[in-house]
Formats: structure tokens, sequence, C-alpha cells
């Protein structure tokens, strides 16, 4: 599965990035997360409930992040368990750029998933993921730009 977006934030690119290396940002910002644990500066460990059809469950999983060339690009890998209903794994390509507004972030991911989760078809899981990634740079946007506007 593959997703591709970008979202204009309004805030400064440093801003940005800093927020996207914030566990505790992150946290507030990742639909269902229960848990962000950051064991290093490229090391987190994430406990995130999520329901994708009928099935719901609670994955533990871990994150890698690789700041490539920061604060325009950094990369991430990640994968998560969620017992009988299954797992994923996947990374990104986050790029930030300067904008009028702000910031224009796009991302480009893959996601390999398995499981119970495989079986539910690719429409409602790609529509599922689209709609949460959507919620968290959105929850990302209000967070960073509310911060900037205070």
């Amino acid at each position: 599965m593959d997703l591709k977006d970008e979202i204009v934030i309004n805030a400064p690119q440093a801003v940005v990035y800093a927020a996207l290396n914030d566990a505790e940002i992150l946290k507030d910002c990742i639909p269902g997360c229960e848990e962000l644990i950051k064991h290093s500066d490229t090391e987190l460990e994430a406990k995130v409930v999520l329901k994708v059809g009928p099935v719901k469950a609670r994955f533990n999983g871990t994150v890698t992040l690789s700041p490539d060339n920061p604060p325009e690009r950094f990369s991430l890998t990640g994968e998560g368990n969620g017992g009988a209903a299954g797992f994923a794994r996947g990374g990104a390509q986050v790029d930030l750029a300067e904008h009028p507004e702000g910031t224009l972030l796009r991302y480009d991911a893959h996601a390999d998933i398995g499981g119970k989760l495989a079986q539910l078809g690719s429409r409602l899981i790609h529509g599922t993921a689209k709609k949460l990634a959507a919620k968290f740079f959105k929850n990302l946007a209000d967070r960073v730009g509310a911060n900037e506007a205070a």
C-alpha cells in the first residue's frame, strides 16, 4: 500500500521539523496513540489502538527516524504487531519546504500488512490508512500552527 500527500503547515520549517521529532507532540497527534517512548534521538516505541473495519487491535511497535538532510528531509521506518489482528511494517520519506504560508510538508509512504488486517480488502485498508494519515497531519498542523500563533 502506498500513500502520498502534502499539507501546508502555518509554521516555519525548523519548527515543523522539531515537532516531527518531539515524542510528546507526536503522541498527541497520532490517532489512537496510548504511549510513545523515546529511547534515543532516532528510536521510538509506540502503543497504538486502531480500528480498521471490524478489526480493533492494540499495536506495539517501533519507529526509527533517519535524518537524511535536516530540516528539509528525513525518513522513517517502523513495524508494529497487533497480535491476532496482524502486523504492519513500512516507511516514509518526509520533505519539508519553505512556503509563503509556512512550511509545505510532503510525504511518500509504503506499508505492508498481514494477518486479519490483510484479509479486509485493499480498499478498506487504503481508505483507513489515508484517513489516519490525514488526521495525524491535521492534528500536527493544528498543534504546531496554534503554538506559532500564541
